[in-house]
C-alpha cells in the first residue's frame, strides 16, 4: 500500500479529483465519488506504470498578487 494525495476542486456541478504524484485525474458528482473514481483510475495506472519514487509529497501554499486591473 502507498499513500497518495488528492486535490479536489468543484467545477459547475462536478467535483474534479487529481493525484499530483501520479498525474491521474477523475471526476464525480460528489467528493466521495470523485475520490473513489480517482482511486480506481490510479490503481489501473499503477498496474501499468509502477511508482519508482515512493517519497512523500510536500503540500504548501504561497501567495501571488491579484493582477486584476
Amino acid at each position: 500500500m502507498v499513500q497518495l494525495s488528492a486535490i479536489i476542486t468543484k467545477e459547475e456541478d462536478m467535483y474534479i479529483a487529481l493525484c499530483p504524484e501520479v498525474g491521474t485525474a477523475s471526476q464525480g458528482e460528489t467528493i466521495e465519488k470523485a475520490l473513489e473514481n480517482l482511486k480506481e483510475a490510479t490503481e489501473l495506472y499503477l498496474e501499468e506504470f509502477p511508482l519508482k519514487n515512493k517519497t512523500k509529497s510536500l503540500l504548501t501554499t504561497f501567495e501571488v498578487s491579484n493582477a486584476t486591473p
